[in-house]
């Protein structure tokens, strides 16, 4: 995906065709947000398939593998989905990790609660279809949509349910601290010992839920933070690689360019020519 969001709805129509060609389970570079208000989906996703009825949200993270086969109940299917680089709302994007790895598809009531859902994804493609969308007014609408779908989601499974493993309270506490501390030059040492356990647990764990170690996710959450910086101020490259914890311009644009393909400038020129 080249822009930076996108959003688009499924209908019946798109039934058939999906049908007829699915995908094979796959995985890509950015985030999912299907929320879907009429129908059926198919959902492929950790190694598992699972039938859910709507109204439901499902949230894919990036590098997930899974895949989607819409479907109809009573003749009619009606999906918001919603398309977003990680960047796009950086302040956001792990929390949603922590809040899916383990449970991508989530039933919701149908009344009141879930129709305000529905609303804000209309009025983000209102946004989306004006001739030079504000993509500051669709951040903040994507961000209180999540919140919505968040305080959802806590009626249904409070967090004090006993079915919260361990490995997963700890994956959460873990972000929770990479949050506070991710501009800081520290490694997994740092955040083992503010754990209370060795940085061999920490990285099993890691690669359990996400497929990552430790000092990949903490890179990743640099990075994140590194595009949002390059879309959204006139910092220099140097000034945005220091404020994420990378002391030397060129060390900080290497690693860039090996994780994103662009070097920060190529990438702000290309953020700042989609926008426009």
């Amino acid at each position: 995906m080249d822009q930076p969001f996108h959003i688009f709805l499924l209908t019946e129509a798109d039934v058939p065709k999906i049908a007829a060609a699915p995908d094979d389970p796959h995985h890509h570079d950015f985030e999912e947000l299907i929320v879907g208000i009429a129908g059926t989906l198919e959902h492929f996703i950790d190694f598992k398939s699972t039938v859910i009825k709507a109204p439901f949200v499902s949230f894919v993270t990036r590098g997930k593998v899974h895949r989607v086969v819409p479907g109809t109940e009573n003749g009619v299917c009606k999906m918001w989905a919603l398309r977003f680089k990680s960047e796009f709302i950086a302040e956001t994007t792990f929390q949603l990790y922590s809040r899916y790895h383990d449970q991508a598809n989530i039933a919701l009531p149908p009344g009141t609660c879930f129709n305000r859902l529905v609303t804000v994804c209309d009025m983000i493609y209102g946004e989306m279809q004006q001739d030079a969308p504000d993509l500051a007014v669709v951040r903040h609408l994507l961000s209180v949509l999540f919140t919505m779908i968040e305080s959802e989601r806590r009626k249904i499974e409070p967090e004090d349910t006993a079915s919260r493993s361990t490995q997963n309270t700890t994956f959460k506490n873990f972000l929770a601290i990479l949050e506070e501390n991710f501009r800081r030059p520290e490694g997994v040492e740092f955040y083992a010992e503010k754990l209370f356990m060795s940085p061999r647990n920490l990285n099993l764990i890691c690669n359990q839920i996400l497929q990552m170690s430790v000092s990949e996710i903490i890179e990743t959450r640099k990075l994140i933070e590194a595009k949002n910086l390059l879309t959204t101020t006139d910092k220099t490259i140097a000034e945005i690689g220091f404020d994420v914890g990378y002391q030397d311009k060129s060390y900080f644009t290497a690693v860039f360019k090996k994780k994103s393909g662009q070097t920060p400038s190529e990438f702000r020129e290309d953020m700042r020519r989609l926008v426009s």
